[in-house]
């Protein structure tokens, strides 16, 4: 599609497997929009198969830039040309940027965390509790160890998962790291300054409790959750009810989105915009 002034849009998008109803279409169009700006971002059908052909492809028309989801995060690292700090970290890439004729690939799940976490405090120095050590949790940690955290706490049920995240923050990163292995409800210490939550616990189910200890929440603590929908999990109700300062997995998503725009284009977008159109695609408008 040619814009007004006859010139083609510049080119955006995701490629993953199980693309349709991808809410972070609607999210960037809308900052796109909202800036006057031509460019375009399209969600695309891509199968492991058909991965190597389809970054080629992408690099042949010019794309600036592409999120990568399910299942292609560590599988494109094979056809990029290098990667930036926190992905070489991670082993995995959600974010790819033209830089010249080359293709890099960046992570943008733990930066959009850790800018949400910034509006509330500065993680230098601090302690954190992170629930979970799967993807999301790997990159959370890797980015709060890069930014200084003082140590972290790794709380997880499988002792070998949690061991590998441990062993990485440690031996790739240097920051202080250990296993708490999760049995029952957890007693978040009276020392944590940042509790997370990682884990999918939550995801659809605004009742769904967390394994934890809510009167080990305390008020001078920041709690945050990585669901994003519904964004008031009970933890976060949880938290709040303690006094706590929280952060709903909602402002990840935005702040994810807002990274990649910036890596692309140069530019801080309008984040409130790409929050209202977010929860107007997955239904949430209105909730905070």
């Amino acid at each position: 599609m040619a814009t007004p002034n006859g010139f083609l849009p510049e080119l955006t998008g995701s490629i993953s497997q199980g693309a349709a109803g991808n809410p972070t279409v609607a999210m960037i169009e809308a900052a796109y929009a909202h800036h006057g700006l031509p460019w375009r971002y399209v969600n695309m059908e891509v199968a492991p198969e058909d991965l190597r052909d389809a970054v080629r492809g992408l690099r042949a028309v010019g794309f600036r830039g592409f999120n990568c989801s399910l299942p292609h995060k560590v599988t494109v690292i094979d056809h990029l040309d290098g990667l930036g700090e926190s992905a070489a970290v991670m082993g995995a890439v959600n974010c790819v940027v033209r830089r010249g004729e080359r293709l890099i690939g960046e992570n943008t799940d733990g930066k959009g965390f850790l800018k949400s976490l910034r509006a509330q405090v500065d993680p230098r120095g601090c302690s954190v509790v992170l629930f979970g050590a799967g993807g999301a949790a790997r990159a959370i940690a890797v980015e709060l160890a890069l930014a200084g955290a003082g140590h972290i706490t790794v709380v997880n049920r499988s002792a070998s998962r949690g061991d590998e995240l441990v062993t990485l923050l440690r031996d790739r990163v240097g920051v202080a790291s250990e296993l708490v292995e999760w049995r029952g409800d957890h007693v978040v210490p009276p020392d944590a300054d940042i509790v997370i939550n990682a884990t999918s616990i939550g995801l659809y189910d605004a009742d769904a409790r967390l394994p934890i200890e809510p009167a080990s929440l305390r008020p001078d603590m920041v709690v945050a959750d990585v669901i994003g929908n519904p964004p008031r999990t009970r933890l976060i109700r949880d938290a709040e009810a303690r006094g706590c300062r929280v952060l709903d997995g909602l402002g990840m998503l935005v702040n994810q989105g807002a990274v990649a725009i910036r890596f692309w284009m140069g530019i801080d977008p309008d984040s409130g915009i790409m929050r209202r159109a977010l929860e107007q695609a997955l239904g949430l408008a209105g909730e905070r």
